[in-house]
């Protein structure tokens, strides 16, 4: 059974910095696509950062560019995503995605087959 268990959310002032964790288990990372993606009420959910772990692409979504990075532990099994320069645009709830198939377009791991509980960030101006 796959089991991807997010952690490292929070409160943070604008200009702030966070990162997430994405610890998996009963999944093999290294032929498939990890990312994440974020939702807010009353949109849809959106990717921000996928990796493909075998050939180390990396995407992301525009409005992340330059300040979030994905990286993966293949030791631990575990995605993380290091959030820098905070803004109040970003307050969410991010989830942890993981693909069996390895493709990606942007910061989106294309055809999910398993996702994370979420958790929470709130960036404060």
């Amino acid at each position: 059974q796959v089991q991807l268990v997010e952690s490292g959310g929070g409160s943070v002032q604008a200009g702030g910095s966070l990162r997430l964790s994405c610890a998996a288990s009963g999944y093999t990372s290294s032929t498939g696509c990890m990312g994440w993606f974020r939702q807010t009420p009353g949109k849809e959910r959106e990717g921000i950062a996928a990796m493909l772990v075998s050939s180390g692409f990396k995407g992301y979504h525009d409005s992340v560019k330059g300040r979030f990075t994905i990286s993966h532990d293949r030791a631990k099994n575990t995605l993380y995503l290091q959030m820098n320069s905070l803004k109040p645009d970003d307050t969410a709830m991010y989830f942890c995605a993981a693909a069996r198939g390895g493709s990606a377009f942007g910061g989106s791991c294309r055809n999910i087959n398993y996702w994370g509980q979420g958790t929470q960030v709130a960036v404060s101006s």
